[in-house]
């Protein structure tokens, strides 16, 4: 498991951290462990998402969809 240090971490934060800590029963290392989990499971959205929130604002493009085939038929190998 990998470890990190947050410096320059303002006293209200920790001390907010602190309060909401015992409110859970948890030690404040856990709770910022659970606070940043919570954070990035938010962030599921794949990238093809992403990338049309980001060009939505645009009105993107419609492309037209290809006409569907029916599959090739298997191959005989002579068995």
């Amino acid at each position: 498991m990998a470890s990190i240090t947050i410096r320059n971490l303002d006293e209200s934060i920790k001390t907010d951290l602190r309060i909401l800590a015992a409110q859970h029963g948890n030690s404040m290392e856990e709770e910022a462990r659970q606070i940043l989990k919570r954070a990035l499971a938010s962030n599921t959205s794949g990238l093809g998402s992403k990338i049309s929130q980001r060009f939505a604002a645009l009105g993107g493009v419609e492309l037209p969809l290809p006409a569907r085939t029916l599959s090739r038929p298997t191959p005989d190998f002579g068995e």
